[in-house]
């Protein structure tokens, strides 16, 4: 039952594996797309913070096509992380605050504008929610700054929000940016979550703005109006609900077997990670040594080579051990 645990908490985890999508954040998209019908039009998208590529995945499938011959759409997706390759996708390794990246972006649209910019990208966090709200309203501006660079007038920006106490002054400087701004929370995205989505739509920067890496973008030096905005009423956005009752509920336990004529079975992950931060915590946990204390560098190198130079009195388990460790320090 280890393996199928999360399959039964978890129905949407569940559905995007067997439906082949790398996340179930998936269908955050999807249903945010029912709800605003983000893809109508477009044929050049964005994706920030695009790993693992579900997201990417999406607007691969429904502006492309199932058979990808719509060449004449393009998708770009960016992360510092590496991703595994997506067919019909351009991917870029590099960092959304630097410049190259924007250049870089509109480079591959051969110096057009995109008609839409998605942003999924979410802090590792840490439990502390002034921390994780503030480390995800600084992601987002950095993607909204990406996005002052890359996105034509009248085009569309989505991305992740954490609604804190202070989501105002967010909802305010977007609004400097974009008349019509809307917060939406997909059913896929569970209830007991601060996670929702600002959806941007008709992009009107103001008049003589030019885009810039390093304005800084909370100071509201645009508009006036803004400025004199003050309390908790500063800025009221719609607040909307993707979906019904009858889609499944994600914060719900469903059985393993939903379907009574469909036996359960298992499935593995679409696209395991690449390369993750925590593979050494992983190797170290999977072999028992967590707790015990890390050899210094020259010291592990040392008992390496005498262990090499034993060669077949080594068991099959101490040499996996030894030749990962020797991996691991270099």
């Amino acid at each position: 039952m280890g393996r199928s645990s999360k399959d039964k908490r978890d129905i949407y985890y569940r559905l995007a594996k067997e439906e082949g999508w790398r996340a179930r954040s998936a269908f955050k998209l999807l249903q945010l797309d029912e709800e605003y019908h983000l893809f109508q039009g477009v044929s050049r998208a964005v994706d920030l913070c695009a790993a693992p590529g579900s997201w990417s995945q999406v607007l691969s499938r429904k502006i492309k096509g199932e058979d990808m011959k719509n060449s004449d759409v393009k998708i770009v997706a960016v992360d510092l992380q590496a991703m595994a390759p997506l067919p019909g996708v351009i991917q870029i390794q590099g960092d959304i605050t630097k410049v190259s990246t924007a250049q870089e972006i509109i480079c591959h649209f051969e110096g057009q504008p995109a008609d839409l910019v998605v942003c999924d990208g979410a802090p590792d966090v840490t439990g502390l929610h002034d921390i994780d709200e503030y480390i995800q309203a600084q992601l987002l501006l950095a993607a909204l700054n990406i996005t002052t660079h890359v996105l034509k007038k009248g085009g569309t920006f989505v991305a992740k929000i954490f609604r804190g106490k202070d989501i105002t002054l967010l909802y305010s400087q977007l609004r400097i940016f974009f008349p019509d701004v809307t917060c939406a929370k997909p059913r896929s995205s569970r209830n007991s979550s601060i996670e929702a989505f600002v959806v941007c739509r008709n992009y009107s920067p103001p008049e003589g703005y030019v885009p810039n890496m390093s304005n800084p973008l909370l100071d509201h030096c645009y508009d006036v109006d803004f400025n004199q905005l003050e309390g908790p009423n500063r800025v009221i956005v719609p607040f909307l609900a993707c979906g019904d009752l009858s889609a499944y509920d994600s914060d719900r336990t469903y059985p393993l077997q939903l379907d009574p004529e469909k036996k359960y079975t298992y499935v593995p992950p679409t696209q395991p990670p690449i390369c993750p931060p925590y593979e050494e915590a992983c190797f170290l946990k999977k072999h028992n040594l967590l707790t015990k204390e890390q050899v210094p560098q020259p010291q592990q190198e040392r008992v390496l080579q005498g262990q090499q130079e034993q060669g077949a009195a080594r068991s099959p388990l101490e040499a996996e051990v030894t030749d990962a460790l020797g991996k691991l320090s270099t």
